[in-house]
């Protein structure tokens, strides 16, 4: 299950990372899954439960127990019946006799349980790893904003030269230099809240492995390169697979069982006691033995069956629900990936390049004096603004893909993933 578990995130070989520090650990999103399936409380918790399950499992393997006992009569009264002169003591045996098949229901209902539990504890597991999944993705795009702010930087610290020598030549006003002052420092400060950003998000996802001073840092890569995913008629189909929904699977058993117990109950136990008396005035010895049945078992049964009856029925509708409500989340996502697929494609292949060129054109035109300053501003902006709206993009796409494959469990790629879509 581990290697399906690790499709959550197929953009592990394609994140991000901006500040490497010298020596410190490099975190991959492999890496973060097995800290999490190692330590997370919530896993462990599971094998108490199995453990608990497991007791319950040899409980119910039990037979009714023998019970031993012993009467004493005729003794402690008056005239023959005084002391023990006349005590007469009966030595019995008794135990019940199941019928009906409990004991196969109570094993079944038992060992239903415990293979529901294992189910269920990896749908659980692969929650956690898609959380797991979104938290590194929160690292990666706290990275990928603080490279775009230093590319910001960058051509802001250009734009300032430019100002100052347009302004020493008497080209242009001393407000100039501020307003590109300030554009400098509006980038510098964006740069400063991706590191903080990035800082929160690497304690937010430490904290799920219970470490409270991480150091890591993160694998390199462009959340832009994006993979093909299958069209949605096949994800669907393997929705049916899901754990969500093979948690069903278990749950039915487990009523079944239920139901088979009670239907079980309708058919009376045979109480039986068999022992030996001694008789006091004759010094001899007689077996005695008893057995009783209660009556109206079936009624009482009644109830009990009905309610049975009503869950198992109950749980083809709350499957049925459950169904419909994940090909409409399935639905969803899958088209949500794929404009934001397009989005992050058309904006590398056509937009950004464009406003590359023509923010160098700009920048030459400037120099030469054609163009104002406010002129060549606005376009860095827009370039910045088109990276941005792109890491948006393809940051949307990832927790989109993160939500396909919590839903279905199964790798999704249909191709190589593409890099279309990278930031020049």
């Amino acid at each position: 299950m581990r290697s399906r578990f690790a499709t959550l995130a197929v953009w592990v070989a394609v994140s991000a990372a901006a500040w490497p520090a010298l020596g410190a650990e490099r975190l991959s999103l492999d890496d973060a899954f097995a800290r999490v399936a190692t330590n997370h409380p919530e896993l462990r918790l599971f094998d108490s439960r199995g453990a608990l399950l497991a007791a319950e499992r040899e409980r119910a393997a039990l037979r009714p127990a023998l019970v031993a006992g012993a009467t004493l009569e005729n003794a402690f009264g008056s005239g023959e019946a005084r002391g023990l002169q006349g005590a007469e003591l009966t030595l019995t045996l008794a135990s019940v006799l199941e019928r009906g098949g409990k004991l196969d229901a109570r094993q079944t209902l038992a060992r239903s349980r415990i293979d529901a539990l294992a189910v269920e504890r990896e749908a659980r597991r692969l929650d956690l790893l898609a959380e797991v999944a979104r938290r590194y993705l929160a690292m990666v795009a706290a990275c990928r904003q603080g490279e775009i702010a230093e590319q910001d930087i960058a051509q802001r610290q250009r734009t300032l030269a430019g100002a100052r020598r347009r302004l020493q030549a008497g080209a242009s006003p001393e407000s100039v230099v501020f307003s590109a002052e300030a554009a400098l420092a509006r980038a510098e400060l964006e740069k400063a809240r991706a590191r903080q950003r990035f800082e929160a998000a690497r304690q937010y996802l430490a904290a799920l492995w219970g470490e409270r001073d991480p150091r890591f840092e993160i694998a390199a890569g462009d959340p832009a390169a994006l993979p093909e995913i299958a069209d949605f008629a096949a994800l669907g189909a393997l929705l049916e697979d899901s754990p969500e929904l093979t948690q069903f699977v278990g749950e039915r058993r487990i009523r079944e069982a239920r139901l088979q117990l009670a239907r079980s109950q309708a058919t009376a136990d045979l109480s039986w006691q068999a022992g030996v008396r001694r008789l006091e005035a004759s010094d001899d010895f007689g077996m005695v033995g008893t057995l009783s049945l209660p009556l109206g078992e079936t009624r009482r049964a009644a109830p009990e069956i009905r309610a049975a009856e009503a869950e198992l029925g109950a749980l083809e509708i709350e499957r049925e629900a459950r169904e419909l409500s994940l090909h409409s989340t399935l639905a969803e996502a899958h088209g949500r990936y794929r404009a934001a697929q397009l989005e992050v494609r058309r904006l590398g292949d056509e937009v950004i390049p464009l406003l590359s060129r023509a923010e160098g054109a700009a920048e030459r035109a400037y120099r030469a004096g054609a163009i104002s300053y406010l002129e060549w501003a606005q376009l860095q902006s827009e370039r910045t603004a088109a990276r941005r709206q792109q890491l948006d993009a393809a940051l949307d796409a990832q927790r989109t893909l993160i939500e396909i494959q919590r839903l279905t469990g199964q790798p999704l790629i249909a191709g190589q993933p593409t890099d279309k879509g990278n930031t020049p």
